[in-house]
């Protein structure tokens, strides 16, 4: 049976760079989805089928689904647990040893809460890092989220055993790849440069060439990491990696705060996916990425959220508006990084970094229908003067109506329709109170 789905009467926000007119807004539009794609975009009104679902559009604005680059899902059970502390002493003396407690069912319920958080702030696609992949897998399955999942290890010896297994990873990978009609992708996740040294990277190039896949990993995040590098190995984590041959391969690179003029040439020119984090980074005090600087010479950059233990939500809305202002205020200028530009890093910008910019993070005849309906029928959202610059400065994820992924409503009107709200609630919270005794 065919799913057909339309909305009818809003402001489409289509982030469709083939549209010239008014930045790819369209007033009064009319979105129509079959299946899993949107077939028809119009501004007028045209013969559908009879079994057509209508969703009112009246002071309602419709958007690309969010694309949430970088994220460790299941740390949501810390949020709150370990505030305040630096990045090495908050994962050396807080986070690593309750994450040594882990089990598969506190992974199943640690994402699980957070996919209710990001389905309910407009987030339709996201990436992951974690333990127990296939738990995060099952859950996403589940919930009807889009992702892209990578089982992290390290290169370095530690008491966490679990972390030492490059072949576990590559198992989770030949075993949900293109899951649940290709909305589960598998990815490579090595932690960072200073838990995977050279020739542990050497190795894992060599015994994963056979796998087409992206490689998820943390880079020049804090000073410390950067110092280190260049103490040990005379080389900026980036120019290492460049020399080792890691981007010749896709990658996606978390934070990229710490960079010379010489990185952000290399991160630019070999096409690195570079997920921003502005509010992960501020809380751990890691420093402002040179965000506008990387755009200045054609970087491809998302944003993330980070885990929940360093930010403390996943809320995408919160980076799109921080990620403008932090560099306004930075550089002192009011013309970095303007709304349309923010907003097309939480869409279109994470989807190119996936190499999916044709089918995610926009709204075009083709794509995906991955797409979020944002009520702008609230007192911070009025006048309707700009839409973009109301997402961008004044909107949040609580203003989120309906989410929809692959064409199937999964949220709305504060309702779930695919995950069981209070269950969560309560299993995520027996899992933490056991991880934090």
């Amino acid at each position: 049976m065919n799913n057909r789905l339309l909305i009818k009467d809003a402001t489409l926000v289509t982030m469709d760079e083939d549209r010239d007119e008014n930045r790819g807004v369209i007033n009064s539009g009319n979105l129509y989805i079959e299946n899993d794609s949107i077939k028809q975009i119009t501004s007028g009104t045209e013969a559908l089928p009879d079994d057509v679902q209508i969703i009112s559009g009246k002071n309602k604005v419709v958007i690309p689904g969010l694309v949430n680059l970088h994220n460790h899902a299941a740390m949501t059970l810390f949020r709150s647990y370990a505030d305040d502390y630096p990045l090495m002493e908050w994962l050396t003396k807080k986070i690593f040893p309750a994450e040594a407690k882990l089990t598969e069912e506190d992974v199943y319920w640690g994402t699980s809460l957070a996919l209710l958080e990001m389905i309910q702030g407009g987030t339709t696609a996201f990436v992951d890092m974690y333990y127990f992949m296939e738990q995060t897998a099952r859950a996403c399955q589940e919930a009807g989220i889009r992702a892209m999942l990578s089982q992290v290890f390290i290169g370095i010896e530690t008491n966490n055993k679990r972390l030492n297994n490059l072949e576990d990873a590559i198992n989770f990978i030949e075993n949900w790849q293109d899951e649940s009609n290709g909305r589960i992708q598998t990815i490579l996740g090595p932690h960072a440069l200073y838990t995977c040294p050279p020739d542990f990277l050497k190795r894992m190039l060599k015994e994963t060439e056979h796998l087409n896949t992206i490689i998820h990993i943390h880079l020049s995040e804090s000073k410390g990491e950067v110092e280190e590098a260049l103490n040990t190995y005379q080389k900026t984590p980036v120019a290492l990696l460049d020399e080792l041959g890691l981007f010749e391969r896709q990658v996606i690179a978390g934070h990229c705060v710490h960079l010379n003029d010489e990185d952000i040439e290399i991160l630019s020119s070999r096409g690195v996916g570079i997920s921003h984090n502005p509010c992960s980074n501020l809380k751990l005090a890691n420093g402002i990425a040179p965000l506008k600087k990387l755009l200045d010479h054609g970087a491809c950059v998302g944003l993330g959220t980070d885990g929940a233990a360093s930010n403390n939500n996943l809320d995408m809305f919160e980076e799109i508006k921080l990620c403008s202002l932090l560099q306004k205020g930075m550089l002192e200028d009011p013309t970095a990084i303007p709304a349309t530009q923010a907003f097309e890093l939480a869409t279109r910008g994470g989807a190119k970094a996936l190499k999916k910019e044709n089918t995610l993070g926009v709204l075009k005849e083709g794509a995906k229908a991955d797409l979020a309906i944002v009520d702008f029928n609230k007192p911070h959202l009025q006048p309707h003067n700009d839409p973009v610059a109301n997402l961008v400065y004044s909107a949040s994820a609580g203003d989120v109506e309906t989410v929809i992924v692959d064409g199937r409503i999964l949220y709305h009107k504060d309702e779930f329709l695919t995950l069981d709200q209070e269950r969560i609630y309560y299993e995520a919270a027996k899992c933490s109170k056991r991880l934090r005794q």
